[in-house]
């Protein structure tokens, strides 16, 4: 049984930083210590830890305010826990927190990663768009969303729904 809750404490945010910056493809992308700890900072970010039996096996970064609402910054499972359904419940999870205020889900994933980009093809993400050599030269982030529809119809269809939960 795994567990998805808010990073609670300064040794989660260290414990997640280390994941980050001892697996690829943060490793591959030169991502140092510091900036993967700065990675977990910033007024409209939201940081989960995921768990089995205590022990932190992962871990997700939301911007779910902001210019750019609705984005899935980073996740991680680690590479042991790997195909064991816990990434698409680590997925789900943010996009049904994303979902409560944004109709669209926003990630970037890496060219260097193939493994990642089929996880997030077959969980219904589409690539809207190329940002080249945007970390490290040689590699290109793609950006992928996943879509509820417009944000007019989508905020009209929350209104609705609060209006009846009123009544």
């Amino acid at each position: 049984m795994i567990e998805i809750q808010p990073m609670a404490t300064i040794h989660e945010l260290r414990v997640c930083a280390r994941m980050m910056h001892t697996h690829f493809p943060w490793t591959e992308l030169n991502f140092d210590l510091p900036a993967c700890e700065a990675a977990f900072k910033g007024g409209f970010k939201e940081n989960y830890v995921v768990k089995k039996k205590g022990d932190i096996i992962g871990f997700a970064i939301l911007q779910v305010q902001g210019a750019f609402s609705g984005y899935i910054q980073s996740i991680c499972i680690l590479p042991a826990y790997r195909n064991q359904q816990i990434g698409t419940k680590l997925i789900r999870f943010c996009e049904e927190r994303i979902h409560k205020t944004m109709p669209n889900v926003f990630l970037c994933v890496s060219s260097v990663n193939p493994d990642a980009q089929r996880f997030y093809y077959r969980h219904g993400y589409e690539k809207i768009g190329e940002l080249k050599d945007h970390l490290v030269r040689g590699y290109d982030e793609y950006l992928l969303r996943k879509s509820q529809g417009p944000r007019d119809e989508f905020m009209l269809r929350k209104a609705e729904a609060e209006k009846q939960s009123v009544v």
